[in-house]
């Protein structure tokens, strides 16, 4: 096997917990963002922009879609023979009854330890799959081999007042990190790691075994970085000052994708320096209708508008009926939202079909206390395949997955701050 100087991991198998239904049948890198994309295609995007060619894609939890967009990597240019990308699942070693789970950040590396040496890169790129941003992995590289660091982790300036939700790196005067703290509750500094690293990999390598002896759940943040500090190794914090989101709960997930609407928006998807790039079907353009009024909006291949959809995001394959109205919503592929309906500030996920002069996101907003922050803001989620028949509310901060039938509401309306239980089964 042809040697690589840097190959990346990219760590796509969590399940996302914190945004409820919508990972509910699908690993969180995997769910859909601004219309057309997936999460981890800014990632795999940032990986063939910075010439990173081999990557090893981790995954475990629900991984059938992800495994499925990723297919044999030709989106991202990585159909090669030699490196390319290759999914990486708990899989059995020689001579074991059974196999295990990745337990941990670091030890879902340790297990695929013999992937890596096939390689034999001097460096190892660990990447987050479920971040949205873009970062040229090279000057990160070059930033590494100047400071002849063993590790060097990228680091994000973030408001004072939230540094306690993150691992903290306390740095001198050129940026060495001699402390890290993990999510303090009096943080010294704003400087929150990213979840990006990259190792010497000789160096990595020991330490996994190393730990693996103590720790079965071997982290990154909780064990590998403080062995690093505690045997004094030289790290390096990478200091980031572009666009970058965690779209990890509801909340964040929508406020991100809105901020993509903007006339001028921060994140810019459309650069021909710096393309995303993903799996898309060959899909006809979308189509507006004569009585259609699109403002503010991303609308995908395939559309179909024939009503009114104002700042608002849909994914590919979505038909707006006439009389519709869709506004402030995230509307993902193959939904159909039926005539005459409104639909305010929702979350609607991929091949929902939404019945006749349904409402939905009205009323008052009242939190759903169950899932305190995940289900906030007043947005109302739709989980993936359900159908809502016609002629019914939905208040806001409700949450519903499944077909439904207009019996399962009281009166027409389902309250704001609601769940539905369907089969005995409560979906929050």
């Amino acid at each position: 096997m042809k040697k690589k100087e840097m190959i990346a991991m990219l760590l796509a198998g969590g399940q996302g917990q914190r945004l409820g239904i919508l990972t509910k049948n699908k690993a969180k890198p995997a769910v859909s963002f601004a219309g057309r994309y997936k999460i981890i295609d800014f990632p795999m995007s940032n990986c063939i922009n910075s010439g990173v060619d081999t990557v090893g894609v981790l995954t475990q939890y629900q991984p059938l879609i992800l495994n499925r967009h990723i297919g044999i990597g030709i989106p991202w240019d990585l159909d090669r023979r030699i490196g390319g990308v290759t999914v990486l699942a708990p899989h059995l070693k020689g001579g074991e009854a059974e196999g295990e789970w990745y337990s941990g950040t670091a030890n879902a590396i340790f297990q695929n330890i013999p992937f890596v040496d096939m390689y034999d890169p001097d460096y190892v790129l660990v990447l987050a799959g479920d971040h949205v941003y873009k970062m040229d992995y090279s000057r990160m590289l070059d930033y590494h081999k100047q400071n002849n660091a063993d590790c060097t982790i990228a680091v994000l300036e973030v408001p004072i007042e939230e540094a306690s939700r993150f691992g903290i790196m306390n740095t001198d005067e050129n940026n060495k990190i001699y402390e890290f703290d993990e999510k303090p509750k009096n943080p010294k500094n704003n400087l929150a790691s990213m979840g990006i690293y990259i190792f010497n990999w000789n160096l990595l390598k020991e330490a996994l075994y190393q730990d693996a002896k103590i720790h079965a759940d071997s982290d990154f943040g909780k064990h590998i970085i403080p062995m690093f500090l505690e045997e004094n190794k030289r790290l390096y914090a990478y200091r980031f000052r572009d666009y970058w989101r965690d779209v990890g709960t509801i909340s964040t997930y929508w406020e991100a994708n809105m901020e993509l609407i903007r006339t001028v928006p921060d994140f810019n998807l459309y650069e021909d320096f710096w393309k995303i790039y993903t799996y898309l079907d060959h899909q006809p353009p979308e189509y507006n209708g004569p009585e259609s009024d699109v403002k503010t909006s991303l609308v995908s291949e395939g559309g179909e508008i024939y009503g009114t959809v104002h700042s608002s995001i849909l994914g590919t394959d979505v038909i707006v009926e006439e009389g519709a109205k869709v506004s402030n919503s995230i509307i993902m592929s193959g939904c159909v939202i039926g005539k005459g309906s409104f639909i305010d500030k929702c979350v609607i996920d991929d091949n929902c079909v939404i019945g006749k002069n349904v409402v939905m996101g009205v009323g008052e907003e009242i939190e759903n206390t169950e899932n305190p922050g995940i289900y906030v803001d007043g947005i109302t989620v739709i989980g993936e395949g359900s159908v809502i028949p016609d002629n019914v509310a939905v208040g806001k901060n409700c949450v519903i997955h499944g077909a439904t039938t207009a019996d399962m509401y009281s009166d027409g309306q389902l309250q704001s701050g609601a769940s539905l239980i369907l089969a005995g089964e409560v979906i929050l």
